[in-house]
């Protein structure tokens, strides 16, 4: 349901947001996330250019997040990388739609539940999770 990019950028945000005490280098991120570190290198890129995560240079520099992790949301993240596409007219081009059939509209309705529950998720809700496993950990647990 997600875009690859999509998860990658969620896993690499909650990593960041489960050690905010320092920058975390694309190395390290890339080895906690599961990613590509290449393909990480990426995503962060697009995370700094749209100002959710800021990039220190040097010693001790690496990846930090921009914002609280009360105040970023699941969607905040996924709109950054590739937003959810919603519905608006016919994707068939049919010009005879001149609003979305019932198959279209139900799938919109699905896209925009799915920005509702994702706009109601913040990073530290997920960070701060009381689930016994913790996120983005290799057999970990609290």
């Amino acid at each position: 349901m997600l875009s690859k990019t999509a998860e990658y950028a969620l896993r690499a945000v909650a990593c960041m947001g489960s050690q905010v005490d320092h920058p975390l280098s694309a190395n390290v991120l890339a080895e906690q996330t599961k990613v590509p570190r290449r393909y990480l290198t990426r995503v962060l890129q697009d995370l700094c250019n749209a100002g959710l995560v800021h990039s220190r240079p040097g010693p001790g520099g690496g990846y930090e997040l921009t914002y609280a992790t009360n105040k970023l949301t699941i969607l905040d993240v996924i709109n950054t990388v590739e937003p959810i596409a919603r519905i608006k007219r016919c994707p068939l081009g049919l010009k005879s739609h001149t609003s979305l059939c019932p198959l279209h509209a139900e799938l919109d309705k699905a896209y925009e539940a799915m920005e509702k529950a994702f706009a109601g998720v913040t990073i530290k809700d997920l960070v701060e999770s009381t689930n016994a496993i913790l996120p983005l950990c290799e057999g970990a647990s609290r």
